[in-house]
């Protein structure tokens, strides 16, 4: 079990992270007709508004409460007299409410994606294997809310975050910090490190553009218009040289020619 855990916590992170960065420089690189998020807003327009604003702006807010909640120095929270107790209960509050947001509006997207038969042709695997994936985190993040709510205190965190932390500076041993939290947080950090995994291969590339890149990314776009556009003067005809054809004497007139 700690061998497990070693590589979870300790190994894994790494490897999604390697692949996080290479993979999604190599992608730009080489494929930047590829980074987008590929809407399908002309086929279908109100379930996408709806289901794309409770979804966006829940995941902003989820990613920025984990980038600030998780990488933060625990001395600049204690530097500034924030009781780790408060930070847990603004943390299930604040999460809780932007997680059940962003799961609204995904299930929304998901349904247009699987029920709507155009939207659902022209959709590829990873899109809708992507927004599965980010469904049942986002339930298993909700889920770790009862448990939090029994760790006011805040120590429960503590843990995530010197793991987080120690992830990022290198530091040996990190896995320890997670090794007897409850088995419904372990699968949310498993699975958040895998969609770190995937990241580069998905739609979710255009999160690392939107909106100051993506919208100034040179390249071509096909535009269909109703003005009158001029008619280009037709080629002239090429000419061809006549047909000709071999013509054989009949027998009578050599008959005739040999008398």
């Amino acid at each position: 079990m700690a061998v497990l855990n070693q590589l979870l916590f300790g190994v894994y992170p790494y490897i999604c992270l390697a692949v996080l960065v290479l993979g999604s420089v190599l992608r730009f690189d080489r494929e930047q007709y590829t980074w987008r998020s590929g809407s399908s807003q002309l086929l279908r327009r109100r379930q996408l508004v709806l289901g794309s604003v409770l979804f966006h702006v829940g995941v902003l807010v989820i990613f920025g409460g984990h980038f600030v909640g998780l990488l933060t120095p625990i001395w600049v929270f204690d530097a500034l007299h924030i009781p780790h107790g408060a930070k847990q209960i603004l943390a299930i509050v604040a999460g809780g409410v932007a997680g059940v947001m962003c799961l609204a509006g995904g299930l929304l997207l998901l349904h247009r994606r699987l029920f709507d038969p155009r939207i659902r042709k022209t959709s590829s695997f990873s899109d809708i294997a992507i927004l599965v994936i980010l469904m049942v985190q986002l339930i298993l993040g909700l889920s770790t809310i009862p448990i939090s709510a029994h760790h006011l205190d805040g120590h429960e965190m503590i843990k995530f975050m010197s793991w987080a932390q120690g992830v990022f500076t290198f530091q040996p041993g990190v896995a320890a910090y997670v090794a007897d939290v409850h088995p419904i947080f372990k699968l949310h950090l498993v699975l958040g490190m895998t969609i770190l995994l995937l990241f580069p291969f998905t739609r979710l590339v255009h999160m690392l553009s939107a909106p100051i890149w993506y919208l100034n990314r040179r390249g071509w776009q096909l535009v269909r218009t109703k003005r009158g556009m001029p008619i280009p003067p037709k080629a002239a005809a090429p000419v061809y040289p006549a047909k000709t054809e071999a013509v054989w004497p009949s027998s009578t007139s050599v008959f005739k020619a040999r008398e």
